[in-house]
């Protein structure tokens, strides 16, 4: 299994409890499809460089975890398609593919 890392930014608009829940959820969307998360890290609520969808504000969330291509794909899929999710992205940890080599 190969280390990456997501980066995600929650809408503002998502209140404290119902954020913790997508928080959880995302994270099992990663062992239920045979990752492990590392780590996360919740940076709050930050505001935005520029408008994006009439928001200036949004709940940003760092989350390092390992999973094979299958995995990543699948979470990729669904956080395209959560509403409640604004930006993300997803980056392979290249300090563990050196180590690889």
């Amino acid at each position: 299994m190969k280390k990456y890392e997501v980066m995600y930014i929650i809408n503002e608009s998502v209140d404290t409890e119902k954020r913790a829940e997508l928080i959880e959820t995302l994270a099992k969307i990663i062992t239920d499809n045979g990752g492990s998360v590392n780590k996360t890290d919740e940076w709050g609520m930050r505001d935005f460089a520029y408008e994006i969808d009439d928001m200036h504000k949004g709940y940003y969330v760092v989350v390092a975890f390992e999973a094979d291509n299958d995995c990543v794909k699948e979470y990729d899929r669904l956080m395209r398609i959560n509403p409640n999710v604004v930006r993300f992205m997803i980056t392979r940890d290249e300090a563990s593919a050196q180590e690889a080599k």
